[in-house]
């Protein structure tokens, strides 16, 4: 019989904590998200897509997810977790992680990287040279949360060359036929149109404004119109004491 120790468990003692490194990231071998405004942005643009193509089965966007991707498909080599990818053509499924055997040698179409202070150099650097020379990631991003550096490359006969911005700043993915831009200090998804991609809340509240407006507009005209026949009753009113006046009785004048 195995026996269960049912006492509380114990606090470390002061002189290991040094030595036992507790893992912050099950599933990513990215260090920890280092602000608010990191996590956020990643949660809305992963929303924000998955919404959008709610009704669209092939592809799959995730968000701090290791993606291995050794030859001889060993999970303790080669791999990297970026903060946001695409993958087009392949099952949208919930995942622990991108195995690119596992999953058709299919590696992301498109990545988005976060810069902070800490993470820049490696993302300009050692990650962009991963991604245009290992992976070939199609389209690569990076954007700052805190000051807003954004910019884009995109794969050119094997070397990544700058997205060139439109007139308000977005950079046109080919590969999701979709804008990038920055609204409201944030990195956000636009329609080939130029739509802002919405989440549902910001659908509901747009519809209940929308309904607002409406009922507004509705009780004005209503208040409009009771004030043009208030306005024909008193002229009409006007007209019958005048006549009276002269003597004419306005119920006898012909219609």
């Amino acid at each position: 019989m195995v026996r269960l120790d049912t006492n509380p468990p114990q606090s470390i003692p002061e002189e290991l904590k040094d030595d036992i490194k507790l893992p912050t990231n099950l599933y990513s071998d990215e260090p920890p998200l280092e602000t608010d405004f990191h996590r956020e942005q990643i949660d809305l643009l992963i929303r924000l897509l998955k919404y959008w193509w709610q009704d669209r089965p092939d592809f799959y966007i995730s968000g701090n997810l290791t993606v291995y991707y050794n030859e001889q498909q060993l999970k303790k080599r080669d791999f990297r977790g970026p903060d946001i990818f695409v993958v087009l053509g392949t099952e949208k499924k919930n995942r622990r992680s991108w195995a690119i055997w596992e999953e058709g040698g299919k590696y992301p179409n498109v990545v988005i990287e976060l810069l902070s202070s800490s993470t820049a150099t490696v993302d300009k650097g050692k990650k962009k040279d991963l991604y245009q020379d290992v992976w070939r990631v199609p389209e690569y991003y990076w954007f700052h949360p805190e000051t807003l550096e954004f910019a884009g490359f995109h794969l050119v006969d094997g070397q990544y060359e700058a997205i060139i911005p439109t007139n308000s700043g977005w950079l046109w993915s080919e590969q999701l036929e979709l804008h990038l831009g920055i609204h409201e200090q944030q990195l956000r998804w636009f329609s080939a149109d130029g739509v802002l991609m919405s989440l549902p809340e910001e659908v509901e509240r747009q519809q209940t404004e929308q309904e607002r407006q409406r009922a507004e507009q509705e009780r004005q005209e209503k208040e409009q119109a009771i004030y043009a026949r208030d306005q024909e009753r008193q002229e009409k009113e006007r007209l019958q004491a005048f006549l009276r006046a002269q003597g004419i009785d306005p119920d006898q004048l012909p219609e």
